[in-house]
């Protein structure tokens, strides 16, 4: 008997050690994980509806497809309509291809590179979003690296979610909630990293810690809002 908890997922992608990474990740985590190699095999699963598809990880540079228009196509089949996206953030190609992506409902970006041990906790949101607080600020799943430091120890880790007001970060290792932090990564489809500071508002060595801005630079709070308003899905405060 299936376990009710698990998920079906499909990890579009052409390079074998990205999906095979990810399978691990979700099958370790009791999940039905499956690879696809092309676009055409992609449609192709959603179209004879040979599973019922909880999420569908996917490269914008398939070998047979590429950028919107596999988006697009899967949007226009009846088994991917309702289905959440994500796109592997190395794919994504300049801010426009992000704001024609947004128009689709594509839900937020992953690392391709990502660890095993930061896969799950960054897809947790859409696998179960039932079980995540909601607010009304905009909340877009983003796995891509993150640089924080405190006094004069820099760290690298990843970014579970962003929106404008705050980021949470994945790692084992979280601040204490009240510290000061500097915090630096690259929004998908900028060409420049974003700089803010702030204070850590909720620490979880199981999940990691969120942090609330207190100073971004301009360009950057412009660079966040607007993805944010472009596909923010309501989420957990950082």
């Amino acid at each position: 008997m299936r376990n009710p908890a698990a998920r079906t997922i499909l990890v579009a992608n052409e390079s074998a050690a990205v999906t095979d990474r990810f399978v691990a990740a979700l099958d370790g985590a009791g999940h039905r994980a499956i690879a696809i190699g092309s676009g055409a095999e992609l449609l192709r699963r959603l179209q004879t509806g040979a599973c019922d598809v909880d999420l569908i990880i996917l490269d914008l540079r398939l070998p047979d497809a590429g950028g919107v228009a596999i988006v697009r196509a899967l949007r226009g089949s009846a088994g991917g309509r309702s289905v959440p996206v994500l796109v592997f953030s190395g794919t994504v190609d300049g801010a426009k291809e992000v704001r024609d992506l947004a128009d689709f409902g594509v839900a937020g970006y992953l690392n391709e590179h990502s660890a095993v041990q930061h896969i799950l906790p960054s897809i947790a949101p859409h696998l179960f979003p039932d079980s995540f607080n909601r607010r009304s600020g905009p909340r877009v799943v983003l796995g891509v690296p993150v640089q924080y430091r405190f006094g004069d120890t820099i760290a690298a880790a990843v970014t579970l979610n962003v929106g404008s007001g705050g980021i949470a970060i994945r790692t084992t290792s979280p601040l204490e909630s009240g510290s000061k932090i500097g915090v630096r990564f690259r929004i998908p489809g900028s060409r420049r990293d974003v700089e803010a500071e702030g204070r850590v508002t909720w620490s979880d060595r199981r999940v990691g810690m969120g942090v609330q801005f207190e100073h971004v630079d301009p360009a950057g709070q412009a660079t966040i809002d607007s993805f944010a308003e472009a596909h923010g899905q309501p989420r957990r405060d950082p």
